[in-house]
């Protein structure tokens, strides 16, 4: 008699998880902006990936790997497309709105998931996701959207893109401690940045508490919960569901930082979303990366 009950519980659990993680990641994106002001998106980004590779080694141990050549160059790679993810997404937010730079940012993922598909029926979310680029991204003064931002968004795009593409490999061969090798490599080639640009201001205690509060919201948090999601549902469900980001991301933005978008872009943003399910339900299932990309 409980075994329906049971049953739905099993089914939900996961999707319960898998949206909370979203909305962490995009709350963690919130408060990163209220520290632009004192080290900006350069330091914050820092600070992110130091606290955020100290929680993850002390959880997932990466010193107990070894490493090959050809597996020690993969990693490289995919810690350098981390950090360059997940810097140049908040160079973005700087000047555009949290939810048009995830949308933008996810056609990283998008052009992944396309690749892998000959269909003719993807042409229809080809087409869609090029009518929310090109409603989104400004072509003029019209519609006040910084074009550098927007720039910035898809070039954290395209390093999603690489970070997908040699994670999966990089996660062949580490399995779960890729996400901490990748996090700790991140850490090292963007904090050059940071501390160029911010300098001492890094070490100010008043920032401490609030730059650990992005690295679990926006790294650590989301991982743990996206991780035992993906052990509970299809990975093709897992995609879908994941598609829904910009729309939280815009939703956080508008309840956070009080961003409101216009008609055009949340139709933009629905394009984006809409292609990106479609792109996920038709191709074939493929590893689904999991370090939250903002």
């Amino acid at each position: 008699m409980n075994a329906n009950p049971t049953r739905l519980t099993a089914a939900l659990l996961p999707v319960g998880m898998l949206l909370i993680a979203m909305m962490s990641v995009q709350t963690g994106a919130s408060l990163a902006k209220s520290l632009f002001p004192a080290i900006g998106a350069q330091g914050t980004t820092t600070l992110r990936l130091v606290f955020a590779s100290i929680l993850m080694t002390l959880i997932l141990r990466p010193w107990r790997t070894t490493f090959t050549p050809s597996s020690l160059r993969t990693v490289l790679i995919y810690g350098i497309a981390l950090g360059g993810m997940n810097f140049l997404f908040y160079m973005a937010i700087r000047t555009i709105p949290l939810g048009i730079g995830v949308a933008l940012e996810f056609t990283g993922p998008l052009a992944v998931a396309l690749l892998h598909s000959r269909k003719v029926t993807d042409f229809i979310w080809i087409v869609l996701a090029v009518t929310g680029l090109a409603l989104l991204i400004p072509m003029g003064q019209a519609n006040g959207l910084d074009l550098a931002g927007a720039l910035y968004a898809l070039g954290a795009g395209v390093c999603w893109a690489g970070y997908i593409l040699f994670g999966q490999k990089a996660g062949a061969d580490h399995g779960v401690q890729t996400a901490a090798l990748g996090v700790v490599i991140a850490a090292i080639f963007i904090a050059p940045i940071g501390v160029a640009h911010a300098g001492s201001a890094l070490l100010d205690p008043a920032l401490i508490l609030t730059a650990l509060g992005v690295a679990v919201l926006s790294t650590a948090l989301p991982y743990s919960l996206e991780m035992v999601a993906l052990t509970r549902m299809p990975v093709r469900t897992f995609g879908t569901l994941m598609s829904m980001e910009p729309a939280v991301g815009a939703l956080s933005g508008l309840l956070f930082l009080h961003e409101s978008l216009t008609l055009t872009q949340w139709l933009a943003i629905s394009a984006i979303i809409v292609a990106s399910v479609g792109a996920t339900l038709t191709t074939r299932p493929e590893p689904v990366a999991l370090v939250p990309a903002d």
